[in-house]
């Protein structure tokens, strides 16, 4: 098939993520000023959004505590740097089960209903959140993410009626799937966006022949943008420019910028605008994905 290169790209840095990598890198960043500040210094160094999680300031550990949202976007908004931020909406939907006999669910679940799991997001309303558009076994912890079709029906149409711009993030060809149905009830407005999430066991490998897959299930029309994890980050900054989207990095998905050298956020996203004006595409700013997305910005 023909090249379909992205000639404009902009580049989403993923600034720490919920997995359990907050003791195997000291520049994961765990207070929200941590947080804050890493955003600012990746937005310098070349990323047009932030996608943001939130930890425990003292632990690390994956929280999902509105305050901390809060305290998160009033720190980058007060920058006065020019970034779109992006908050996950991915927590609260955390099945885990005490061994293959006994079904009932682990006090260690977290599971929480659909007014909750946006509370944030409505509170804050950032330009975009994500949305996690399927269940999936997840390696990590050996737990199940939920996301049923009635709970997505429900959280997409309160980041809506925030005023908030979806990003559909999909593990599998069947996310797509769902997302398309989504996006004909007319339940995920125009313009819709699409994180094509690669290597995320078990859901699709980040094999090229599956990603190509994934590619071509985008109805045409969708922005999409990609990422894989660990060292397949940079390949995939340049695959997805070659196969004609945008692209993703961070130490939510990588903290290696070269064998033994630990990254930060800003680094990660040097070489990626590196790699996009080698390949002789163009790194947009956060003014041009406003205009590209329908964005409204933030005071």
């Amino acid at each position: 098939m023909p090249l379909t290169m992205n000639r404009e790209v902009f580049i989403t840095c993923a600034v720490t993520g919920s997995g359990g990598t907050q003791d195997r890198s000291p520049h994961v960043p765990r207070s929200p000023q941590q947080i804050a500040e890493s955003a600012v210094a990746a937005a310098k160094a070349g990323a047009a959004i932030v996608h943001c999680h939130v930890r425990d300031p003292e632990t690390g550990a994956p929280a999902r505590d509105p305050a901390l949202y809060r305290e998160v976007t009033e720190r980058i908004r007060d920058s006065e740097v020019d970034v779109v931020l992006n908050l996950t909406a991915g927590m609260g939907g955390d099945l885990l089960f005490d061994g293959t006999e006994n079904m009932a669910m682990s006090p260690r679940s977290d599971m929480a209903g659909a007014t909750e799991r946006v509370a944030h997001v409505v509170d804050c309303r950032p330009e975009i959140c994500t949305l996690d558009c399927g269940t999936m076994n997840f390696n990590e912890a050996d737990y199940v993410m939920v996301n049923t079709p009635g709970m997505l029906r429900d959280m997409a149409a309160r980041m809506t009626a925030a005023g908030v711009r979806i990003e559909i993030e999909a593990f599998d060809t069947g996310h797509l799937w769902f997302a398309r149905q989504l996006a004909e009830e007319g339940i995920v407005p125009d313009p819709v966006l699409v994180q094509l999430c690669m290597g995320v066991p078990w859901g699709a490998p980040d094999d090229l022949n599956t990603f190509m897959a994934m590619v071509n299930n985008v109805p045409a029309g969708w922005t999409w943008s990609a990422f894989a994890l660990g060292r397949h980050q940079m390949p995939y900054v340049a695959a997805s420019v070659l196969a004609g989207g945008n692209v993703r990095v961070g130490l939510e998905d990588n903290l290696w910028l070269g064998k033994g050298q630990l990254a930060t956020n800003a680094q990660l996203v040097e070489r990626a605008v590196t790699i996009i004006e080698n390949l002789g595409a163009r790194v947009i700013t956060p003014a041009e994905v406003r205009t590209k997305l329908k964005l409204e910005k933030r005071a």
